[in-house]
């Protein structure tokens, strides 16, 4: 386990053991934060697509120059 997979499994152990009124304040400070909600979002985004095929950056930027 790395350093980083090790701080985060503290990190989750002690917010999983917050009373749910602390998570809730914790998430909301959290998602106050612009640039960490658009990472949650793009991690969410990658997630959801991580099964779909992939496809060389070719085609993906001639497809999008024809839809332009």
């Amino acid at each position: 386990m790395t350093t980083a997979e090790a701080m985060s499994e503290v990190f989750m152990t002690a917010f999983k053991a917050l009373p749910k009124k602390a998570r809730e304040a914790v998430l909301e400070k959290m998602l106050d934060d612009k640039e960490f909600r658009e990472d949650l979002i793009d991690a969410a985004i990658i997630e959801q697509r991580r099964k779909e095929p992939s496809r060389p950056l070719d085609a993906y930027l001639s497809d999008r120059c024809k839809k332009s």
